[in-house]
């Protein structure tokens, strides 16, 4: 039994393995299941369940027991009975079958369309009527009310045979040339047919007259599909009363409404080949399509694929069993495939076994039918030198590439390289490296500013990191990857000046404890890897040199930060020298000052008084200025203080001040002359 699985969905081929010929004893037999490997793992659910050369049509009756099945060559038609699980009858054709439907429950009634034109009927004990129909039919449907059968093919008529009366009734005059596929309504029995332009015409037997009309052909064609010619209707199905899927020649499916003109989904299986067969799966809401390459199921609301399959040989039809996860297929050789795929529904009743092999092989996954074989291209080939191999027997040709027998790879191998064990200890070699590499620090990018710190921070994580794995103890925040401290790493400003007298004085106290905390996540690593006892023991000791190590380290600390500070002495006496000597070999030349305009320059002493006096304190300055009699201080009757200032003027205001004074005594020193004179005037003119 074959398993694989696509989208997560297995899928059981029941038919996987060889088939023994029926003319072999049962010793014989029973000496190759011994001795073959594909025969004793196949599972042969129903018994000869083949044709001699093609299968062409299969389908279940209503009452799940017989499964029928039509192929060449000779023309024929199989029986098999699914509560006997093996072939009840096989009857032989006069030619070769287009269709057959199953008309009663059982297989006591069955209607055979031939290629011939002829119409055959079949009873319980074999063949019972034969006919004969105008022009080549292609497919037929039967209407249960009115017991007619409706024939489509090579003409632009719609043939009825009424099988109650025994004759032939007034055709349905249509509007195609030539029809393909046809099918009623289960459930309001509306009759459809499929023809060669493209278009779905829908009629009602009633009245026989049409009452619509689908252009699929137009509707077919979308953005995404690419065909070459007028797409053909090759496949119709009637779901429920409103719903209706069409396959097309050009590999297009159209799920319909029948109230709407237009397709509900349009799926494409982008093969290019006509449809086979079009059927509905209610349990999950799946359609079940097929070329004669693929068979694709996918959800009938989204059209999101849910799983599909490739058999070897190209597909004639195909037939799911109902109310179960088994799907049948007629193929293009001796062999009809059976698969079960659990997720679309359980096992049917007869073989209700299915299910718990398959769950035996869920739990205990063996190894599949291509364990033996090993898959290689074409240039792996050429690289053994087996090309020309290609074409015989030992190859088995398998998508862009060969199966071929496990030992026979490896006896190529071995001629072709026999430094395979150099190879695989190197392979192995690199290997060790890359994982030992993987064990790293990954760093991707430092930053701009204190990189220093950055790779500081990121080797301390890591240890960090490895420390905690250890005790399982919760990873600390990193500074790089929080924003608060985003900026220490961004702006320049924040830039670490190793050259400073802060910097030089700490850093041997942060470099003593970097070396302490580090050979104290080594003590405690040593101590994880003893036992518990030796364990108590070292805690002991550690304890102890612990102690020791730690005065020892500020020992070493205080003559580091003394050393530093001895150092930054030097520094400093180097660069007062060093001014002194700049001092003295430069020459000092005049400085020129700018005086405000309006000021008058007096004398240097005056702003050294100014800077003196306020570098006192206050109370000095106030009585200071209350002996200049700028500040008065006196009591008040209610008890309190009361200062007075006087404003001292600017320079301006002074000079104005004088400017005026002046101003005013030329003035009056000009009015005497002229009074004196007025005087002495008057005295005159009366004397």
């Amino acid at each position: 039994m074959q398993v694989s699985s696509l989208n997560e969905v297995k899928i059981y081929s029941l038919s996987a393995g060889r088939s023994l010929p029926e003319w072999l004893s049962d010793r014989k037999k029973r000496a190759l299941q011994k001795k073959d490997v594909d025969i004793r793992r196949r599972i042969e659910l129903i018994q000869d369940f083949e044709m001699p050369t093609v299968s062409t049509k299969i389908k279940v009756s209503r009452d799940g027991q017989y499964i029928m099945a039509v192929g060449t060559y000779k023309p024929r038609v199989r029986c098999f009975d699914t509560y006997q699980l093996s072939q009840k009858f096989e009857r032989c054709l006069d030619s070769e079958v287009v269709t057959f439907e199953i008309l009663s429950d059982d297989y006591s009634k069955i209607v055979f369309l031939q290629c011939g034109r002829f119409v055959e009927f079949h009873s319980q004990h074999g063949h019972y009527y034969k006919t004969r129909i105008p022009k080549f039919g292609r497919d037929f449907s039967y209407h249960y009310p009115s017991c007619d059968l409706y024939f489509v093919g090579a003409s632009s008529e719609v043939y009825r045979l009424n099988l109650e009366q025994g004759r032939f009734l007034n055709s349905l005059q249509t509007e195609a040339s030539e029809s393909n596929v046809c099918d009623i309504n289960p459930v309001h029995f509306l009759f459809a047919m499929g023809t060669a332009e493209g278009k779905v015409e829908c009629w009602d037997p009633r009245t026989r007259n049409r009452v619509g009309l689908l252009d699929c052909a137009l509707s077919s064609v979308t953005a995404d599909t690419e065909i070459e010619g007028l797409p053909s209707i090759s496949a119709l199905k009637f779901d429920g009363a409103l719903n209706m899927a069409v396959g097309t020649s050009t590999g297009q499916v159209l799920l319909y409404d029948l109230r709407s003109s237009n397709p509900l989904i349009v799926k494409d299986h982008h093969y290019g080949l006509p449809i086979k067969s079009v059927q509905f799966q209610h349990q999950l809401d799946l359609i079940i399509s097929a070329d004669s390459r693929i068979i694709k199921m996918w959800n009938k609301d989204t059209g999101k694929i849910f799983t599909s399959m490739e058999p070897e040989h190209d597909i004639n039809d195909v037939c799911l069993y109902p109310n179960s996860g088994m799907l049948m297929t007629a193929n293009e050789a001796p062999k009809m495939n059976i698969y079960y795929i659990p997720v679309l529904g359980p096992a049917p009743k007869w073989c209700s076994f299915l299910d718990n092999l398959t769950e035996e092989l869920e739990e205990n996954p063996e190894s599949t039918v291509y364990d033996d074989y090993k898959f290689v291209t074409r240039k792996d080939l050429d690289n053994l030198g087996l090309a020309h191999l290609i074409g015989s027997s030992l190859l088995r040709a398998y998508m862009h590439g060969f199966f071929m027998d496990i030992r026979l790879y490896h006896k190529a191998k071995m001629m072709a390289n026999p430094f395979a064990y150099e190879e695989y200890r190197r392979e192995k070699i690199r290997q060790k490296i890359e994982e030992a590499r993987a064990q790293r620090v990954q760093l991707k990018k430092l930053p701009k500013v204190n990189k220093e710190l950055a790779l500081k921070l990121i080797e301390e994580e890591g240890e960090d990191q490895q420390f905690s794995k250890k005790r399982k103890n919760k990873n600390l925040p990193n500074l790089l990857k929080d924003d608060r401290f985003k900026v220490m790493f961004e702006n320049p400003d924040f830039q670490v000046d190793e050259q400073s007298e802060e910097f030089r004085l700490l850093n041997p106290l942060v470099s003593k404890i970097s070396e302490k905390r580090k050979r104290k996540l080594k003590i405690l690593e040593e101590l994880e890897a003893q036992g518990q006892e030796e364990e108590e023991e070292l805690e002991g000791r550690a304890s102890d040199a612990e102690s020791s190590e730690s005065s020892d380290d500020e020992k070493g600390w205080v003559e580091e930060v003394r050393k530093q500070r001895k150092l930054l002495r030097q520094e400093e006496k180097l660069k007062r020298q060093e001014r002194l000597k700049e001092d003295q070999q430069t020459l000092l030349k005049p400085q020129f000052f700018e005086i405000k305009e309006g000021e008058e320059f007096r004398s240097f002493q005056d702003s050294a008084k100014k800077q003196k006096l306020m570098k006192k304190p206050l109370e000095e300055r106030l009585q200071l200025e209350g002996k200049l009699g700028v500040l008065n201080v006196s009591d008040t009757t209610v008890g309190s203080k009361q200062a007075t200032f006087k404003l001292k003027k600017s320079e301006q205001q002074r000079k104005q001040q004088e400017a005026e004074k002046r101003h005013r005594q030329e003035r009056k020193a000009l009015r005497r002359p002229a009074s004196h004179l007025k005087s002495r005037r008057g005295r005159g003119l009366f004397h």
